[in-house]
C-alpha cells in the first residue's frame, strides 16, 4: 500500500533523541514491529520512526485506520494525547503540548459557538476512500479500528491535569513561548535551566536574554535572580513609603492632641480669672 509521510505531521512532535531511536531500532530488529502504524487514509499519523526503521531493514509492519479523524486538528489532538501518555518527556515539552491542545480546543469551541447545530454536526463518512476487496474483507494491514478521540478539555486547570503539570507551570511555559528568545527556549528545552528561571529571564529585553543564554547556565541564573530582586524592590519601597506616611499622620494627630490640651488649659485659666473678678466685684 502507498503510505504518505506528511513532513508537517512528522515534525509536529519533537523527534526522539539519538539514544531513544537506537533503542527502538534494536527492539524492532529483535522483536519486530509490534505496534501498528496509525493512518488517516494514506497519511501516516503515528509511527514515523517505526516506519522508517522497517523500510530501512525491509521488515513487515501492520497499519490501522483511525476513522474518527475529521480534520487535521483532530489528528493533532490525537497525536498530543498519545505522546503525553506514553513518552517520557520534560515538563517544558509537556507544557508545550498542553498549550497546543488548549489552542486547538479553543479554536474548535469558537467555531462551534458561531455555527448552527446542523453545520456543527460532523459527517459519519471518513474523509477518504477505503477500498474494499471483492470478498468484502479489508486488508489486514489497513483495518478500520475506531480509536476513541481525546476527551475535551474546557479549562486551563483541566489541561494542566492532563499534562500532569500545575496551572502555574502551564502559565510560565506560555510566557516563555510568547516572550523568550530562541536561545532561551533552547536552554530550557535542553534542561540547562528550569522553567521558573526561563520564565523570569523571558521578561527581559530580547538582547539581554540572548546575551545571558550565550553566557551559559550561571549567567542565566544570575539574570533570573536580578529580575526577581527588581520585583521585590518596588514592594519594599512602597512599604517604606506607606510607613513614612503613617508616621506623618501619627505626628499630625499628636500635634492636634497637644494643641487641644493647650487650648483646654487656656480656657480653664480664663475661667478661673473670670471667677476671681466676679468675686472681687461682689465685695
Amino acid at each position: 500500500m502507498n503510505i504518505v509521510v506528511n513532513e508537517e505531521l512528522k515534525a509536529y512532535i519533537d523527534p526522539m533523541t539519538p539514544e531513544e531511536y537506537e533503542a527502538l531500532e534494536r527492539s524492532i530488529l529483535t522483536e519486530g514491529c509490534r505496534d501498528a502504524l496509525v493512518l488517516w487514509g494514506d497519511v501516516l499519523v503515528d509511527g514515523h520512526n517505526r516506519y522508517g526503521i522497517c523500510q530501512k531493514h525491509g521488515l513487515p509492519f501492520n497499519t490501522v485506520q483511525n476513522t474518527r479523524f475529521k480534520s487535521i486538528e483532530d489528528v493533532h489532538l490525537w497525536m498530543i494525547d498519545q505522546h503525553l501518555g506514553r513518552r517520557s518527556i520534560s515538563d517544558f515539552l509537556r507544557g508545550v503540548l498542553a498549550l497546543r491542545k488548549k489552542d486547538i480546543v479553543d479554536r474548535q469551541r469558537g467555531r462551534l459557538a458561531t455555527v448552527s447545530e446542523s453545520a456543527a454536526e460532523a459527517s459519519d463518512d471518513p474523509p477518504f476512500d477505503v477500498d474494499t476487496p471483492a470478498d468484502g474483507t479489508t486488508e489486514a494491514t489497513a483495518g478500520t479500528v475506531q480509536i476513541p478521540p481525546p476527551a475535551p478539555l474546557y479549562s486551563r486547570e483541566a489541561i494542566a491535569r492532563a499534562a500532569r503539570l500545575s496551572s502555574s507551570q502551564v502559565g510560565m511555559i506560555e510566557k516563555i513561548q510568547k516572550q523568550a528568545a530562541p536561545e532561551l527556549v533552547a536552554a530550557v528545552k535542553s534542561g540547562v535551566i528550569s522553567i521558573n528561571t526561563a520564565a523570569a529571564v523571558a521578561t527581559l529585553p530580547a538582547e539581554e536574554q540572548v546575551s545571558a543564554a550565550n553566557a551559559g547556565k550561571d549567567e542565566l541564573k544570575q539574570a533570573a535572580k536580578r529580575v526577581r530582586e527588581s520585583k521585590k524592590k518596588p514592594r519594599t519601597e512602597s512599604a517604606e513609603a506607606a510607613a513614612s506616611e503613617g508616621d506623618a499622620e501619627l505626628d499630625a494627630v499628636q500635634a492636634l492632641q497637644q494643641r487641644v490640651a493647650e487650648l483646654t488649659a487656656e480656657n480653664e485659666s480664663l475661667r478661673r480669672q473670670v471667677a476671681e473678678l466676679q468675686a472681687q466685684l461682689g465685695h
